[in-house]
């Protein structure tokens, strides 16, 4: 893959795989902590987490998230 070029998703081969990025918990970025297809109707996705890989988990409005209280 060529630097700068966003994948084809292989899942439904209409969409593409863009990166995600998060914090860690000490507030670190993480960068590409996820892909998932842009087409809607796919909902592929790949995440990491605490070295662990995990396919086609839930995908949910981020507007249902609520704050934790610090």
């Amino acid at each position: 893959m060529q630097e700068g070029v966003i994948p084809k998703c292989l899942m439904c081969n209409v969409g593409q795989l863009v990166p995600l990025s998060d914090y860690g918990g000490q507030g670190a970025a993480v960068h590409y902590k996820a892909w998932v297809c842009t087409n809607p109707t796919c909902g592929f996705n790949i995440k990491i987490r605490n070295g662990d890989i995990y396919l086609n988990e839930p995908i949910t409005p981020g507007g249902n998230h609520v704050p934790r209280v610090r």
